[in-house]
């Protein structure tokens, strides 16, 4: 296939970006509407590490890391690399190589919707990675693709210089253009959460505070005594 390789997109304000980084994935996923979580199939290779970047996005075909080698040139400082391919692929796309270069010119991390290998030298050079797949399955460097165009993981939508956050929850996308937004959501949400927080070590219940009992009344959901007769079993 043929491609094309943007340089210079417009990216999220890195102090957004930094700001974003205070908050877990979850937390942005929730304070964005439940939006941009890339899904439970992309998963870190290493623990207890969060990060946040501006996207630099690949296209490749499966097996071939041609396109990557590309990326590398146009990466910079505050950048994480996110990697897809034009069919479903688990080969062993990248490792220590691409990380001791790209760690070199800035870049946080690595999104790639295939496999990883190398994966105790990453954790060991600090480099973070989320991956569809770990592999030692080697690839080729035959064909052309994309850097920094629009591309899609689990339905979700990257375009170049969007916010990219990831810890051990998974990874979560923020457009560009929300990325201010999102920080001050999250914000928010994180003020909820302490009350909450400090309302439940204080011995209140989510029942209680969430109003949950009258929602259980309304969908008809009753209290019983055991000795009434509500251990015989739900039916009979």
């Amino acid at each position: 296939m043929s491609g094309v390789i943007v340089t210079n997109p417009p990216k999220a304000d890195l102090k957004d970006v930094d700001a974003l980084a205070g908050h877990g994935v979850a937390t942005v996923h929730e304070a964005m509407g439940r939006t941009g979580l890339l899904g439970p199939g992309i998963r870190p290779i290493q623990q207890g590490v969060r990060v946040a970047g501006t996207a630099v996005t690949v296209l490749s075909r499966p097996g071939d890391n041609l396109m990557i080698h590309a990326a590398v040139e146009q990466c910079g400082e505050g950048d994480v690399l996110v990697v897809t391919t034009t069919s479903p692929s688990t080969d062993g796309m990248f490792g220590e190589l691409f990380a001791t270069a790209l760690k070199r010119r800035g870049v946080r991390g690595l999104v790639i919707n295939a496999g990883v290998r190398d994966t105790a030298e990453l954790r060991g050079m600090g480099f973070p990675a989320w991956s569809a797949a770990v592999s030692a399955q080697g690839t080729v460097k035959a064909t052309g693709g994309s850097v920094n165009v629009r591309v899609a993981i689990d339905g979700q939508v990257i375009h170049p210089g969007d916010v990219i956050l990831a810890d051990d929850d998974g990874v979560v996308v923020v457009p560009r253009e929300r990325a201010r937004e999102a920080v001050e959501a999250s914000e928010a949400r994180e003020r909820k959460e302490a009350a909450s927080r400090a309302a439940f070590l204080d011995g209140q219940l989510g029942l209680d505070r969430y109003g949950l009992r009258e929602k259980l009344a309304r969908l008809g959901v009753v209290y019983r005594a055991y000795d009434a007769g509500a251990g015989v079993g739900e039916g009979s």
